[in-house]
């Protein structure tokens, strides 16, 4: 529709919230501005959850990136334009240790991707890289009260070790965050296991359940062990697994790296994706 100029049509299903943040006309010279040359977008990303759809386009070029987020009702509730800012100096630095995903089953991507659209850790470089992986059943992540963690399908969900290593860093004793929604800032990762792999590579596998993590600073484990349960510690909004793969360990001077998934596996947000680990 902004392709074609239909300014209006999209504007009358925005919501009341979102009329106050921009007006027609901003609406439409923002959109002129931003689509003068270009002659055509497609779907990269398409993401249902929790009553609200999440849709994310680019051009042929991937220079720009258009994002929005329509209820249940079909009214649009947040729309964003951008131009796409990529870092080729490491978008393909994959790491050179293959993973598997740290879990069984089926798993949304909540985030993950190469922009700042289907991915929001795409701007930091510390965390650029990351996943953030939730379950869901029937488009919703939770059945229940949305306040308790036991109302989540992640919680208490098995969580193992991506590959061999040595533990370098486990914490446990955090507090899960409850009513779900209230976030420790404080202790962004929560309970965690970091992993030294092979080449000087590094895991991270944050949130995790109080009380649950099965491993120590010094333990040597396989691909496929038990390290833990998905919770909601550390500065989480609901129960979910962040994983990511970095060249070091100091925060202040690590990078991320694009992980190398077993069969060349390469999920972005709103992928529904298989763990297929042999637990230990």
């Amino acid at each position: 529709m902004i392709l074609a100029g239909e300014y209006e049509r999209l504007y009358v299903q925005f919501s009341e919230d979102l009329k106050k943040m921009v007006k027609l006309e901003e609406f439409r010279s923002l959109g002129e501005e931003f689509t003068k040359d270009i002659d055509s977008f497609q779907l990269l990303s398409n993401m249902q959850v929790n009553g609200a759809e999440s849709l994310v386009w680019n051009d042929i070029s991937e220079s720009k990136e258009l994002t929005a987020t329509v209820d249940a009702k079909g009214t649009i509730i947040g729309i964003q334009i951008l131009p796409h800012e990529p870092h080729p100096e490491t978008d393909d630095a994959y790491s050179k240790t293959l993973f598997n995903l740290p879990f069984g089953g089926e798993w949304l991507v909540y985030w993950g991707g190469k922009s700042r659209f289907v991915n929001y850790h795409y701007e930091y470089e510390q965390i650029r890289y990351a996943y953030d992986f939730l379950k869901e059943k029937n488009g919703y992540t939770y059945e229940g009260n949305p306040k308790l963690n036991d109302s989540y399908f992640a919680f208490n969900e098995e969580i193992y070790a991506p590959a061999e290593g040595v533990v370098v860093e486990a914490i446990d004793g955090i507090l899960d965050n409850e009513p779900v929604g209230k976030m420790n800032e404080e202790q962004p990762a929560g309970n965690m296991v970091l992993i030294q792999h092979t080449n000087g590579e590094y895991s991270t596998i944050a949130h995790l359940k109080k009380g649950s993590v099965k491993v120590k600073t010094g333990d040597t484990v396989t691909t496929g062990q038990l390290i833990g349960l998905c919770g909601n510690s550390g500065n989480s909004s609901e129960p979910h697994i962040h994983f990511q793969v970095s060249s070091g360990t100091d925060e202040n001077k690590l990078t991320t790296l694009p992980i190398t998934f077993k069969d060349g596996l390469e999920p972005i947000r709103g992928d529904i994706v298989s763990g297929t680990i042999n637990k230990q």
